[in-house]
């Protein structure tokens, strides 16, 4: 999706959900401020998308207001898979692997949300290798525990079929 994406210059706006945001987690000051300087910001409304299944990552994206809802589409059936609140980074996967999004992001209602480019992301190894140790290993820990959420949901369904 090609959405405009505008500096951020709102960081007060950060602070109250700065705590929510994992991939933030155990970053000092000065990281903090180098990353708000290469942060973007961008609007969507109810029912637009963020980024489509399919397509190829561009950024990784942090909900600063309002909810994103995944879908997955099956043979034409769309499927709602999660949803997203406050502070939840999204798209990170996709940026890592360098796989086309395996979903799409919705909104589900009016949505902020902050974006970092791709090509900012990598740039940052360059910067500050100590800074992006940390995004990686936040990324890498956050992607562990939707994988051990979604093994939990998977095994309910397993145990379910088998009491059946």
């Amino acid at each position: 999706m090609s959405k405009e994406l505008l500096p951020l210059l709102d960081i007060e706006g950060l602070f109250p959900i700065l705590n929510k945001i994992s991939i933030f987690g155990g970053l000092n000051d000065k990281q903090l401020y180098f990353l708000f300087k290469i942060l973007k910001q961008s609007n969507y409304k109810k029912g637009e998308y963020i980024f489509k299944q399919g397509e190829l990552p561009s950024h990784i994206y942090i909900i600063q207001k309002g909810r994103v809802r995944f879908i997955e589409e099956v043979d034409m059936t769309p499927y709602q898979i999660f949803e997203f609140g406050e502070g939840n980074c999204i798209g990170e996967a996709s940026v890592l692997s360098l796989q086309p999004h395996a979903v799409s992001a919705v909104a589900c209602e009016d949505t902020i949300i902050i974006a970092l480019s791709k090509e900012d992301f990598f740039k940052i190894f360059k910067k500050d290798k100590n800074l992006f140790s940390t995004l990686i290993l936040n990324i890498t820990r956050e992607i562990c525990r939707r994988l051990k959420s979604s093994d939990n949901v998977l095994l309910h369904y397993i145990d379910k079929s088998r009491c059946h």
